[in-house]
């Protein structure tokens, strides 16, 4: 059998009520080439498996839990020249994966091929926020060739420059972690005029708790911890799969981001001395303070 030109690696973990869409609109793709859609089943307790079958697309079973675990799996089966990353609740244009080839056709020294992403039926600020963020990926790799940030909703990487994913991270493992290591072994174009769709599930939450929670919390810290100790120190976020908004305490928001912001301040200083003693007094300081308001 001839080889794909790609293998577009979809990880899931209970992802029913979105796989469909997402197949779907992979099977409307104008490339003219040929591409497997495979579809790594971590731990799915819902009709996934069954639905993605039934659309055609190769089952991968990866039963240790993790974005991580699931897409190394995924990759190491993928037989395309081209593996493509992406996410379960993600559609895309019909010309994607041709403008992606376009891409690497363009230009020979490229080892991947990355893009923004957008939310469908985003809050105000969720429309905002990623305009905002690869509109300023976009500026710097304009102004270096470089990208300083990449979504793994929309990456494809060849599979010749792919050595693995760090699976004792969770998040950024397979954005930030896969970034560094494919800028090691070539060029990563970034084409801003080529986004994926993803669904507004994961903003859900409200914007506090993206930025103090998801964020700070569970991305930047748990990256940060995770590859410092190279292993997994700060677990990966809670699933994302309710549909209704979530109410929280705004002070436990400011707890979070106080607390990471601090945590980050003391791995990043180079001395780890004088940010720490000045993190621990404000720390105790803003103790005070919550419980007098508390």
């Amino acid at each position: 059998m001839r080889r794909p030109r790609f293998s577009v690696v979809i990880p899931c973990f209970n992802e029913a009520a979105y796989i469909g869409e997402t197949l779907e609109s992979l099977k409307n793709q104008n490339f003219a080439g040929e591409f497997e859609v495979i579809v790594v089943d971590n731990n799915c307790r819902d009709e996934t498996a069954a639905i993605a079958m039934a659309n055609g697309a190769k089952i991968v079973e990866e039963k240790r839990p993790g974005v991580c675990w699931a897409r190394q799996a995924g990759t190491a089966v993928a037989n395309g020249e081209i593996v493509v990353s992406t996410d379960a609740d993600t559609v895309f244009a019909s010309d994607w994966l041709d403008r992606i080839n376009k891409s690497f056709q363009r230009c020979d020294s490229a080892v991947a091929v990355a893009g923004p992403c957008r939310y469908n039926n985003a809050p105000w600020w969720g429309k905002i926020f990623p305009k905002f963020l690869f509109g300023a990926v976009a500026l710097m790799y304009k102004l270096t060739g470089r990208p300083f940030y990449i979504t793994a909703t929309n990456v494809a990487f060849k599979k010749s420059a792919w050595e693995s994913y760090n699976t004792t991270l969770t998040q950024g493992g397979d954005e930030l972690d896969l970034l560094h290591k494919l800028r090691d072994r070539g060029k990563v174009v970034f084409k801003n005029s080529n986004p994926t769709l993803t669904s507004a599930r994961r903003l859900n939450r409200g914007l506090f708790y993206n930025v103090f929670v998801s964020f700070l919390v569970y991305y930047l810290l748990a990256y940060n911890l995770n590859k410092i100790f190279k292993r997994t120190i700060l677990g990966t976020a809670p699933a994302y799969r309710e549909s209704k908004g979530f109410k929280g305490s705004f002070m436990n928001y400011y707890k979070f981001a106080f607390v990471s912001i601090c945590l980050l301040a003391i791995l990043w200083d180079p001395l780890r001395i004088n940010i720490g003693q000045y993190a621990y007094g404000a720390l105790d300081a803003v103790g005070d303070v919550i419980k007098y308001l508390v």
